[in-house]
C-alpha cells in the first residue's frame, strides 16, 4: 500500500464519484486498486508488480489535482506525457490570515474571473483556485508561463504590466519556434538542388573555381591537379 495525498474532507465524494464512477476511472487508468479514507480523507493505492513507473510517478498529482478544487476528468490528463502540474501556496506568500488570502484570491481572479481568463488565454495553462492554493494545469511551456504571472501578482504586480509581459514571453516561444522550423527547411540543400536541373554541377563547378584560386604556385602538386579538367570540362584549339 502507498500513501498518496490526504484531501479535504468536501472533496472525497468528488474523487469517489457519483456510485464510485470516478474512482473506478482512476482504477482502469493505472491498473491499480484505490483507497480512500472517508473519515481522514487520506488516500492510499495499491499498484500491481509490472505497474508503470512513469504512471506511479504522476498518479499522486492527480489526486492532488482533484483535491484542491479540480475536475477528475480534466485532472485525469495528468497522466498523459504532455501534461504537469504546479501547485501554489498563497500562505507562502501572505501568511495565514484569512482576510489576505481573500485579497490575494480576488487579484488573481480578477472581476468576473476576467484575470483568470487572461492568464488562462495568453499561457495555454488552466487554473484551479480553492482555499489557499492554486492549481495550474498544462504542458510544458504553459505552467511555466502561468506560474510566473501568477507569481508577479502574489508579489503585488499590477495586472497590466503582468499581463502584457506574459504575452511578451509567449510571443517569444512561438517567433523561436517558428525560427527552427525555418532552419530545419533551409539546411535541406540537397533536396533544392534535386528541384532544380544543373544546380548541384554549376556547385561543384564554382567550388573548383574557388578552389583553384587558391592553389600554392609552388606547390607543384595541387597546381597539377588545378590543371586536371573535370569530366564536364576540355579544351577546344583554334585560330583567330
Amino acid at each position: 500500500m502507498e500513501g498518496l495525498a490526504r484531501i479535504p474532507q468536501d472533496r472525497i465524494a468528488v474523487l469517489i464519484g457519483r456510485k464510485g464512477a470516478t474512482r473506478k476511472a482512476l482504477e482502469k487508468a493505472t491498473g491499480a486498486n484505490l483507497h480512500i479514507e472517508s473519515k481522514t480523507g487520506d488516500v492510499s493505492i495499491s499498484w500491481p508488480v509490472d505497474a508503470d513507473p512513469i504512471l506511479r510517478m504522476k498518479f499522486p498529482d492527480v489526486i492532488r489535482a482533484i483535491g484542491r478544487g479540480m475536475n477528475p476528468e480534466r485532472a485525469i490528463q495528468l497522466l498523459e506525457d504532455d501534461h504537469y502540474l504546479m501547485l501554489i501556496d498563497i500562505r507562502e506568500y501572505v501568511g495565514k490570515g484569512s482576510s489576505q488570502q481573500r485579497r490575494i484570491r480576488s487579484r488573481v481572479i480578477g472581476r468576473n474571473g476576467r484575470i483568470r481568463e487572461l492568464i488562462e488565454e495568453h499561457s495555454g495553462a488552466e487554473l484551479v483556485i480553492y482555499g489557499s492554493t492554486i492549481i495550474i494545469i498544462g504542458n510544458e511551456e504553459a505552467v511555466p508561463l502561468a506560474g510566473q504571472a501568477i507569481e508577479r501578482l502574489l508579489h503585488g504586480s499590477e495586472h497590466s504590466s503582468v499581463l502584457k509581459h506574459l504575452e511578451t514571453e509567449r510571443r517569444k516561444i512561438r517567433m523561436s519556434a517558428r525560427h527552427l522550423e525555418s532552419i530545419d527547411i533551409r539546411s535541406d540543400e540537397r533536396r533544392f538542388g534535386a528541384l532544380v536541373p544543373g544546380l548541384d554541377a554549376a556547385r561543384r563547378k564554382r567550388e573548383r573555381r574557388f578552389k583553384g584560386v587558391q592553389v600554392d604556385p609552388d606547390d607543384t602538386e595541387a597546381v597539377n591537379e588545378m590543371m586536371e579538367l573535370a569530366d564536364d570540362e576540355s579544351i577546344e584549339y583554334g585560330e583567330e
